[in-house]
């Protein structure tokens, strides 16, 4: 059977083409080990996207299209969709973590009597598209290609569910399917790629999606063995010294100290440094593994610490304190780690306070770097499954033991992709508080990112010299004829 992976593009980032998509690469790399031809539909940064794909499905259809999508991206892979079947009646699979997240909120309000906002977005999702495998997608491929309808690979007990031998035995991801020559990530100065040594986070911070989804909270853990394996694989087949961890949290593996001194010991073998980054869960950070992370080759961490108020720290139940996490810091520029600090506001009871709170806290431990967002509750998170209606498309989430709320109008996911994040100044809140607007969120989120900024001289980003944000947005490759054809048609990249 000959398949076509599709990501649809990233519009609503600064750079495109930074971090490469690994899970699609994934079910590329199974399908290819039982034998079927796969290419790999690269739309990531084409402006005309749609005219591509239709292109495809006129020209040399395959036998199906499957596409990834997060969130944001679903604008694009419904209208990527809908333009192949202008042409064409081939076969159309959704899978990834828009599919996974709204399967997990439709399952999670069944027992509900009033509106399942998220089974209504599901059944959006299956009139769109033939079928939709959420969860896993590594074995949950091979059924969707066959049948229509719903591939539910989020559940434990399901024949479709990846454990951790089945992720240490499952093939790398097909890197050979994506040009990557083309993506500029570097770090450190040193050109680099991104790799998934675990899977899941067992925390139940509200504002999380996932947290109701068993593929997103349930840890997988890869040899140590495997996972260096895969890095000096890529370092052998590409020159790679650079690796950005895509991982939730590294710390959270309890073989992160072995996976360290494997990474060192394999550097060290060939002469070389690697240049490392990756994520950190606060509390959990300990001096020997700022060490041992130093020692591999790491330069860089990444710690979602969210806020500088002791009170919506609790609201989102994140487990760590403004002291764990100013104690974090210290530990890792002790051992020589830079801290980008990532930041959220538009939590339940967020006030003027808290936000000042947030900032003195900034510039109290001086993060080599910050993001500062506004959230977005997003199907698959308590803000979001737990929310009730109350008022006509507006939702109330009510943190448990404070009482604080949160409101929030109700997004159309696959036509609406302005709530995620947002360029500098374009910024638009989907959320307020009783003491906040919608206005005055993204108001006092440019006040606290410029206040911060220019008092701990971090600059900005240059528009359209890399991305601003830490979430990977997938991209894969565009087969040379289909770019050829892009080209006659005028299409650019952006």
């Amino acid at each position: 059977m000959r398949i076509t992976l599709i990501t649809p593009p990233s519009a609503f980032l600064l750079d495109e083409r930074v971090f490469i998509s690994l899970g699609i690469l994934k079910v590329g790399a199974v399908l290819e080990q039982a034998g079927h031809a796969v290419e790999h539909l690269d739309l990531s940064g084409i402006v005309n996207y749609a005219e591509v794909a239709k292109l495809h499905a006129t020209t040399t259809p395959p036998d199906c299209y499957a596409l990834t999508a997060t969130s944001p991206q679903m604008p694009a892979a419904v209208g990527i969709t809908k333009a192949i079947k202008e042409v064409s009646n081939v076969k159309t699979i959704l899978g990834g973590p828009h599919a996974t997240l709204v399967h997990a909120a439709a399952r999670s309000k069944m027992e509900d009597r009033g509106r399942n906002r998220a089974g209504v977005a599901l059944s959006v999702l299956r009139k769109t598209f033939d079928t939709v495998v959420c969860g896993d997608g590594e074995r949950a491929i091979f059924s969707a290609i066959t049948r229509d309808g719903v591939v539910d690979a989020d559940d434990p007990k399901s024949e479709f569910w990846l454990d951790s031998k089945g992720f240490t035995d499952s093939p790398w991801p097909a890197r050979h399917l994506v040009d990557i020559s083309s993506y500029r990530y570097t770090i450190e100065g040193e050109p680099a790629l991104s790799a998934i040594m675990q899977l899941g986070c067992p925390f139940m911070c509200q504002f999380c999606a996932g947290r109701n989804s068993p593929m997103l909270r349930r840890i997988r853990l890869r040899s140590s063995e495997n996972a260096i394996a895969e890095v000096v694989h890529l370092y052998d087949t590409y020159g790679t010294r650079g690796f950005m961890f895509y991982d939730d949290e590294l710390n959270v593996n309890r073989n992160m100290l072995e996976l360290m001194r494997g990474l060192r010991d394999a550097a060290r073998t060939r002469g070389i440094e690697w240049k490392l980054r990756g994520f950190l869960k606060a509390e959990l950070f300990t001096r020997e593994q700022a060490e041992a992370m130093y020692a591999a080759g790491f330069r860089q961490a990444l710690i979602g610490f969210e806020s500088g108020s002791e009170r919506i720290l609790a609201n989102i139940q994140k487990k760590a304190t403004r002291a764990d996490n100013t104690r974090a810091v210290g530990i890792a520029h002790a051992a020589g780690l830079k801290v980008k600090a990532l930041m959220s506001l538009g939590h339940a009871g967020e006030t003027e306070e808290t936000i000042r709170d947030t900032r003195d806290w900034l510039l109290e431990v001086r993060p080599s770097d910050f993001d500062c967002t506004i959230i977005t509750p997003y199907p698959g998170s308590p803000y979001y499954d737990d929310a009730q209606e109350v008022a006509a498309g507006v939702y109330r989430y009510t943190a448990p033991k404070t009482g604080d709320r949160l409101y929030m109008s109700d997004v159309d996911f696959t036509a609406e992709a302005q709530y995620y994040k947002g360029h500098p100044g374009e910024y638009v809140s989907y959320v307020w508080t009783d003491a906040l607007s919608r206005e005055r969120l993204v108001a006092a989120r440019d006040e606290l990112e410029n206040d911060v900024r220019g008092r701990l001289g971090i600059p900005f980003y240059p528009t359209g010299t890399h991305t601003r944000f830490e979430t990977s947005m997938g991209q894969t490759k565009l087969p040379g004829h289909i770019l050829r054809g892009a080209i006659a048609m005028g299409v650019a990249n952006k």
